[in-house]
């Protein structure tokens, strides 16, 4: 993740997204490109929240040892 990225901004898009999508005011083809980058969005938040959780154990295994 580069340094500008920031989970909560891309949490408030996936949920603009879904907005847009439930309101039922997007083309067929915006529907598809939206829920295409909710999806890529979505990755992105799961790899951060995976590389933080991994970062909490490695520390917890840290504390363990000492």
């Amino acid at each position: 993740m580069n340094q500008g990225w920031n989970y909560e901004a891309k949490v408030a898009e996936i949920e603009r997204i879904i907005a847009r999508i439930e309101a039922g005011d997007l083309e067929l083809q915006e529907v598809f490109d939206q829920f295409a980058a909710a999806v890529e969005y979505l990755r992105q938040c799961e790899s951060f929240l995976q590389e933080r959780q991994q970062k909490v154990d490695l520390l917890i295994e840290t504390l363990k040892e000492e």
